[in-house]
């Protein structure tokens, strides 16, 4: 996980259709948090829990593996030092 609190380089950014090849390769859950992530970024993984109606060991597990596919990043939140927010890489 990415732990920088520096904005969002747009190089690190993927285009429309390397985001949904890489995204359709992963699970329900990842898909569903991806989905959730669309609307309303940056969310905390106790925010993600909330609004996908998801356990957060699946949260965790779906962040897991959007995060190794490169499809979301995280930084510190600005409200809450002690939180990580997500947010999509697209």
């Amino acid at each position: 996980m990415s732990t920088s609190t520096a904005e969002i380089d747009s190089d690190d950014l993927l285009s429309e259709s390397e985001y949904r090849d890489r995204l359709r390769e992963l699970p329900p859950s990842a898909k569903l948090v991806a989905k959730v992530l669309e609307g309303d970024a940056p969310l905390s993984q106790g925010q993600l829990a909330e609004e996908s109606l998801l356990p957060d060991r699946t949260v965790r597990y779906a962040l897991n593996r959007l995060e190794d596919a490169d499809l979301v990043g995280s930084r510190y939140s600005f409200k809450d030092a002690r939180k990580q927010v997500y947010y999509l890489n697209t």
